[in-house]
Protein backbone atom coordinates (compact mmCIF):
# COMPACT_ATOMS: atom_id res chain seq x y z
CA UNK A 1 0.00 0.00 0.00
CA UNK A 2 0.99 3.22 -0.97
CA UNK A 3 0.80 6.78 0.84
CA UNK A 4 1.14 10.44 -1.09
CA UNK A 5 0.74 13.66 0.02
CA UNK A 6 0.63 16.97 -1.36
CA UNK A 7 4.22 17.26 -1.56
CA UNK A 8 4.39 13.93 -3.42
CA UNK A 9 1.94 14.83 -6.20
CA UNK A 10 3.61 18.21 -6.81
CA UNK A 11 6.38 16.49 -7.70
CA UNK A 12 4.77 13.91 -10.00
CA UNK A 13 3.31 17.63 -12.05
CA UNK A 14 0.56 18.44 -14.13
CA UNK A 15 -0.21 17.34 -17.20
CA UNK A 16 -3.50 18.49 -17.94
CA UNK A 17 -3.98 16.91 -21.25
CA UNK A 18 -3.47 13.08 -19.64
CA UNK A 19 -5.74 14.52 -16.55
CA UNK A 20 -8.73 15.97 -19.02
CA UNK A 21 -8.53 12.43 -20.62
CA UNK A 22 -8.65 10.65 -17.35
CA UNK A 23 -12.14 12.48 -16.90
CA UNK A 24 -13.37 12.15 -20.52
CA UNK A 25 -12.31 8.31 -19.70
CA UNK A 26 -14.32 7.80 -17.22
CA UNK A 27 -17.27 9.27 -18.85
CA UNK A 28 -17.00 6.73 -21.47
CA UNK A 29 -16.79 3.59 -19.60
CA UNK A 30 -20.05 5.38 -17.30
CA UNK A 31 -21.69 4.90 -20.36
CA UNK A 32 -20.76 1.84 -20.69
CA UNK A 33 -21.98 0.60 -17.07
CA UNK A 34 -18.55 0.31 -15.66
CA UNK A 35 -19.04 2.90 -13.49
CA UNK A 36 -20.74 3.61 -9.40
CA UNK A 37 -21.02 6.28 -7.15
CA UNK A 38 -23.89 6.40 -4.89
CA UNK A 39 -25.13 9.60 -3.76
CA UNK A 40 -23.37 11.23 -1.46
CA UNK A 41 -24.21 11.60 2.19
CA UNK A 42 -23.06 14.87 4.02
CA UNK A 43 -22.23 14.56 7.25
CA UNK A 44 -22.96 17.47 9.97
CA UNK A 45 -22.59 18.44 13.61
CA UNK A 46 -21.92 20.77 15.75
CA UNK A 47 -22.05 23.86 13.48
CA UNK A 48 -23.85 23.32 10.39
CA UNK A 49 -21.83 25.25 8.16
CA UNK A 50 -19.15 22.87 8.64
CA UNK A 51 -19.54 19.16 6.65
CA UNK A 52 -17.35 16.14 5.41
CA UNK A 53 -18.78 14.35 2.77
CA UNK A 54 -18.24 10.74 1.57
CA UNK A 55 -18.15 9.66 -1.44
CA UNK A 56 -17.59 6.01 -2.10
CA UNK A 57 -17.14 4.78 -6.40
CA UNK A 58 -16.05 2.28 -8.71
CA UNK A 59 -14.39 2.87 -12.11
CA UNK A 60 -13.71 -0.53 -14.47
CA UNK A 61 -12.40 -0.47 -17.29
CA UNK A 62 -8.53 0.38 -17.74
CA UNK A 63 -8.76 2.36 -14.85
CA UNK A 64 -9.78 -0.81 -12.88
CA UNK A 65 -10.18 0.89 -9.37
CA UNK A 66 -12.65 1.47 -6.39
CA UNK A 67 -12.65 3.65 -3.33
CA UNK A 68 -14.02 6.59 -1.09
CA UNK A 69 -12.79 10.25 -0.65
CA UNK A 70 -13.69 11.68 2.29
CA UNK A 71 -13.32 15.52 2.20
CA UNK A 72 -14.16 17.95 4.78
CA UNK A 73 -14.94 21.44 4.45
CA UNK A 74 -14.84 23.71 7.83
CA UNK A 75 -15.16 26.94 6.45
CA UNK A 76 -14.20 29.21 9.93
CA UNK A 77 -10.59 26.87 9.80
CA UNK A 78 -8.60 29.74 8.01
CA UNK A 79 -9.53 31.60 11.57
CA UNK A 80 -7.32 28.77 12.90
CA UNK A 81 -4.56 28.71 10.49
CA UNK A 82 -6.02 25.91 8.82
CA UNK A 83 -7.18 24.94 5.10
CA UNK A 84 -10.86 25.07 4.70
CA UNK A 85 -10.80 21.89 3.27
CA UNK A 86 -8.84 18.56 4.41
CA UNK A 87 -9.06 15.81 1.62
CA UNK A 88 -7.77 11.99 2.12
CA UNK A 89 -8.86 8.74 -0.54
CA UNK A 90 -8.53 5.26 -0.32
CA UNK A 91 -7.92 2.80 -3.01
CA UNK A 92 -8.90 -0.67 -2.93
CA UNK A 93 -8.55 -3.31 -5.80
CA UNK A 94 -11.92 -3.76 -7.77
CA UNK A 95 -11.25 -7.86 -7.65
CA UNK A 96 -9.91 -8.45 -3.69
CA UNK A 97 -11.15 -5.22 -1.61
CA UNK A 98 -7.07 -4.83 -0.70
CA UNK A 99 -6.10 -1.32 0.32
CA UNK A 100 -4.15 -0.34 -2.76
CA UNK A 101 -3.47 3.63 -1.62
CA UNK A 102 -3.79 6.32 0.62
CA UNK A 103 -3.80 9.34 -0.41
CA UNK A 104 -3.95 12.93 1.99
CA UNK A 105 -3.70 15.89 -0.46
CA UNK A 106 -5.74 19.05 -1.14
CA UNK A 107 -4.06 19.42 -3.58
CA UNK A 108 -5.83 16.75 -5.30
CA UNK A 109 -9.36 17.88 -5.02
CA UNK A 110 -8.35 20.91 -6.89
CA UNK A 111 -6.62 18.85 -9.57
CA UNK A 112 -9.58 16.65 -10.11
CA UNK A 113 -11.92 19.99 -10.04
CA UNK A 114 -9.71 21.53 -12.94
CA UNK A 115 -9.84 18.32 -14.50
CA UNK A 116 -13.32 18.24 -15.01
CA UNK A 117 -13.60 21.74 -16.08
CA UNK A 118 -10.87 21.39 -18.59
CA UNK A 119 -12.78 18.28 -20.22
CA UNK A 120 -15.59 21.27 -20.54
CA UNK A 121 -13.28 23.46 -21.66
CA UNK A 122 -11.70 21.40 -24.50
CA UNK A 123 -15.51 20.49 -25.57
CA UNK A 124 -15.96 23.93 -25.59
CA UNK A 125 -13.03 24.76 -27.96
CA UNK A 126 -14.09 22.18 -30.46
CA UNK A 127 -17.21 23.26 -30.58
CA UNK A 128 -16.81 26.87 -30.95
CA UNK A 129 -13.35 27.51 -32.17
CA UNK A 130 -12.93 30.91 -30.73
CA UNK A 131 -9.63 32.37 -31.52
CA UNK A 132 -8.03 34.96 -28.97
CA UNK A 133 -10.05 34.34 -25.44
CA UNK A 134 -10.31 36.36 -22.45
CA UNK A 135 -10.36 34.25 -19.08
CA UNK A 136 -11.91 35.76 -15.87
CA UNK A 137 -11.21 33.80 -12.55
CA UNK A 138 -13.41 35.25 -9.35
CA UNK A 139 -12.06 33.50 -5.96
CA UNK A 140 -7.96 33.13 -5.74
CA UNK A 141 -7.88 30.26 -3.26
CA UNK A 142 -6.60 26.84 -4.79
CA UNK A 143 -9.25 26.27 -6.78
CA UNK A 144 -8.94 29.34 -8.68
CA UNK A 145 -5.30 29.21 -8.67
CA UNK A 146 -5.60 25.89 -10.79
CA UNK A 147 -7.58 26.72 -13.17
CA UNK A 148 -6.31 28.96 -14.12
CA UNK A 149 -3.16 26.94 -14.74
CA UNK A 150 -5.20 24.68 -16.36
CA UNK A 151 -6.73 26.80 -18.62
CA UNK A 152 -3.19 28.68 -19.58
CA UNK A 153 -2.17 25.00 -20.89
CA UNK A 154 -4.76 23.99 -22.70
CA UNK A 155 -6.02 27.17 -24.11
CA UNK A 156 -2.37 28.01 -24.89
CA UNK A 157 -1.67 31.05 -27.44
CA UNK A 158 -4.96 31.58 -27.71
CA UNK A 159 -5.34 33.30 -24.40
CA UNK A 160 -5.28 36.98 -24.93
CA UNK A 161 -6.10 38.06 -21.31
CA UNK A 162 -6.42 37.30 -17.60
CA UNK A 163 -8.41 39.29 -15.50
CA UNK A 164 -8.64 37.70 -11.49
CA UNK A 165 -11.17 39.06 -8.61
CA UNK A 166 -10.79 38.23 -4.74
CA UNK A 167 -12.67 39.84 -2.27
CA UNK A 168 -9.87 39.43 -0.24
CA UNK A 169 -7.50 41.48 -2.84
CA UNK A 170 -4.96 39.33 -4.48
CA UNK A 171 -1.19 39.26 -4.09
CA UNK A 172 0.64 39.80 -7.89
CA UNK A 173 3.41 37.41 -6.66
CA UNK A 174 0.94 34.79 -6.17
CA UNK A 175 0.22 35.20 -10.10
CA UNK A 176 2.17 32.54 -12.67
CA UNK A 177 5.32 34.55 -13.43
CA UNK A 178 4.53 33.40 -17.23
CA UNK A 179 1.04 34.68 -17.07
CA UNK A 180 1.88 38.39 -15.28
CA UNK A 181 2.24 40.03 -18.77
CA UNK A 182 -1.27 39.50 -19.85
CA UNK A 183 -2.80 39.16 -16.25
CA UNK A 184 -4.98 42.20 -14.68
CA UNK A 185 -6.10 42.10 -11.01
CA UNK A 186 -9.68 43.55 -11.37
CA UNK A 187 -11.60 45.30 -8.15
CA UNK A 188 -15.05 44.76 -8.81
CA UNK A 189 -16.28 41.36 -10.25
CA UNK A 190 -18.35 42.68 -12.55
CA UNK A 191 -16.10 44.55 -15.28
CA UNK A 192 -13.97 40.91 -15.19
CA UNK A 193 -17.56 39.30 -15.74
CA UNK A 194 -18.83 41.15 -18.29
CA UNK A 195 -15.24 41.63 -20.46
CA UNK A 196 -14.55 37.79 -20.12
CA UNK A 197 -14.73 34.58 -22.80
CA UNK A 198 -14.12 32.29 -19.92
CA UNK A 199 -15.41 33.08 -16.67
CA UNK A 200 -14.33 30.58 -14.03
CA UNK A 201 -16.15 30.95 -10.21
CA UNK A 202 -13.92 29.55 -7.44
CA UNK A 203 -15.10 31.14 -4.42
CA UNK A 204 -16.75 30.59 -0.99
CA UNK A 205 -18.99 33.35 -1.27
CA UNK A 206 -21.76 33.28 1.69
CA UNK A 207 -23.97 35.14 -0.15
CA UNK A 208 -24.94 34.85 -4.78
CA UNK A 209 -24.03 37.68 -6.14
CA UNK A 210 -24.12 37.68 -9.45
CA UNK A 211 -27.16 39.41 -10.58
CA UNK A 212 -26.58 39.99 -14.19
CA UNK A 213 -27.09 37.94 -17.43
CA UNK A 214 -23.53 36.15 -18.84
CA UNK A 215 -21.76 37.76 -21.79
CA UNK A 216 -23.07 36.45 -25.31
CA UNK A 217 -21.45 33.18 -26.18
CA UNK A 218 -19.49 33.06 -22.29
CA UNK A 219 -18.17 29.78 -20.64
CA UNK A 220 -19.20 29.83 -17.16
CA UNK A 221 -17.54 27.07 -15.08
CA UNK A 222 -19.23 27.59 -12.21
CA UNK A 223 -17.24 25.43 -9.87
CA UNK A 224 -18.47 26.99 -6.44
CA UNK A 225 -22.01 25.87 -7.06
CA UNK A 226 -24.06 29.31 -5.09
CA UNK A 227 -22.65 32.04 -7.27
CA UNK A 228 -25.69 33.23 -9.59
CA UNK A 229 -28.72 34.72 -8.36
CA UNK A 230 -31.01 32.60 -9.96
CA UNK A 231 -32.55 35.72 -12.17
CA UNK A 232 -29.43 36.10 -13.70
CA UNK A 233 -29.16 33.02 -15.49
CA UNK A 234 -33.02 31.80 -15.17
CA UNK A 235 -33.02 32.35 -18.97
CA UNK A 236 -29.93 29.99 -20.27
CA UNK A 237 -30.43 27.10 -22.26
CA UNK A 238 -27.54 25.22 -22.61
CA UNK A 239 -27.15 24.01 -19.08
CA UNK A 240 -24.17 21.33 -18.21
CA UNK A 241 -24.37 19.57 -15.44
CA UNK A 242 -22.15 16.29 -14.27
CA UNK A 243 -25.15 14.31 -12.48
CA UNK A 244 -28.51 16.08 -11.87
CA UNK A 245 -29.16 13.77 -8.92
CA UNK A 246 -25.87 15.01 -7.10
CA UNK A 247 -26.63 18.99 -8.13
CA UNK A 248 -30.02 19.95 -7.64
CA UNK A 249 -29.60 19.47 -3.93
CA UNK A 250 -27.90 21.71 -1.01
CA UNK A 251 -29.11 24.98 -2.05
CA UNK A 252 -26.94 24.85 -5.26
CA UNK A 253 -27.96 27.20 -8.22
CA UNK A 254 -29.14 24.24 -9.82
CA UNK A 255 -31.45 23.50 -7.27
CA UNK A 256 -32.72 26.86 -7.22
CA UNK A 257 -33.39 27.17 -10.79
CA UNK A 258 -35.07 23.53 -9.83
CA UNK A 259 -37.16 25.55 -7.62
CA UNK A 260 -37.88 28.55 -8.28
CA UNK A 261 -37.97 28.76 -12.21
CA UNK A 262 -39.26 24.73 -12.65
CA UNK A 263 -35.34 23.97 -13.80
CA UNK A 264 -36.02 19.86 -14.71
CA UNK A 265 -33.54 17.01 -15.23
CA UNK A 266 -35.37 17.06 -18.61
CA UNK A 267 -34.11 20.58 -19.51
CA UNK A 268 -30.67 20.22 -18.66
CA UNK A 269 -27.22 18.17 -20.36
CA UNK A 270 -24.95 16.40 -19.00
CA UNK A 271 -21.11 16.64 -19.33
CA UNK A 272 -21.54 13.08 -20.87
CA UNK A 273 -24.03 14.38 -23.68
CA UNK A 274 -21.27 17.24 -24.14
CA UNK A 275 -18.02 15.16 -24.55
CA UNK A 276 -19.32 12.23 -25.80
CA UNK A 277 -22.58 13.30 -28.27
CA UNK A 278 -21.27 16.70 -29.31
CA UNK A 279 -24.39 18.46 -27.14
CA UNK A 280 -23.33 22.02 -27.84
CA UNK A 281 -23.94 21.50 -31.57
CA UNK A 282 -27.85 21.99 -30.63
CA UNK A 283 -27.21 25.60 -29.40
CA UNK A 284 -25.52 29.24 -31.85
CA UNK A 285 -22.80 30.06 -30.62
CA UNK A 286 -23.83 33.28 -28.77
CA UNK A 287 -25.35 31.49 -26.57
CA UNK A 288 -23.57 31.03 -23.39
CA UNK A 289 -23.06 28.01 -21.40
CA UNK A 290 -23.46 27.40 -17.75
CA UNK A 291 -21.40 24.09 -16.96
CA UNK A 292 -22.26 23.37 -12.90
CA UNK A 293 -20.60 20.04 -11.56
CA UNK A 294 -21.30 18.88 -7.86
CA UNK A 295 -18.38 16.78 -8.34
CA UNK A 296 -18.39 12.66 -8.46
CA UNK A 297 -16.24 10.37 -6.65
CA UNK A 298 -15.62 8.79 -9.87
CA UNK A 299 -13.52 11.59 -10.89
CA UNK A 300 -11.66 12.04 -8.23
CA UNK A 301 -10.63 8.04 -7.70
CA UNK A 302 -9.81 8.03 -11.66
CA UNK A 303 -7.47 10.63 -10.90
CA UNK A 304 -5.89 9.12 -7.72
CA UNK A 305 -5.30 6.25 -9.20
CA UNK A 306 -3.65 7.61 -12.06
CA UNK A 307 -1.07 9.87 -9.29
CA UNK A 308 -1.09 6.17 -8.17
CA UNK A 309 0.53 4.51 -10.90
CA UNK A 310 2.70 7.82 -11.77
CA UNK A 311 4.20 7.13 -7.99
CA UNK A 312 4.71 3.85 -8.76
CA UNK A 313 6.46 4.36 -11.92
CA UNK A 314 8.66 6.77 -10.98
CA UNK A 315 9.33 5.93 -7.07
CA UNK A 316 7.52 8.26 -5.38
CA UNK A 317 5.81 7.98 -2.11
CA UNK A 318 5.63 5.63 0.81
CA UNK A 319 5.15 2.33 1.07
CA UNK A 320 2.86 1.20 4.26
CA UNK A 321 2.86 -2.44 5.48
CA UNK A 322 -0.49 -4.07 4.66
CA UNK A 323 0.93 -7.07 7.60
CA UNK A 324 -1.80 -8.48 9.40
CA UNK A 325 -0.96 -9.02 13.23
Amino acid sequence: MIYLHDGHIRRLGLDWCRLTGVIEEVLRLKEQGECAHPLKPYLRFRDPSNRIIAMPAYVGGGIGVAGIKWIASFPGNGSRGLPRAHNTLVLNDPDTGEPLAFLNSGLLNAIRTAAVSGAMLRTYLAARQPGEVKLGVIGWGPIGRMHLRMCAELLGDRLQKVTLYDLKGIDPHTVPTELRGITELADDWRPLYRASDIIATCTVAADRYIDEPPPRGALLLHVSLRDYKPASVADMKAIIVDDWQEVCRENTDIEQLHLQYGLTESGVCTLADAVLRHALAAWPEDEPVFFSPMGLGIFDIAIAAYYREQALRKGEGVQLSTERG
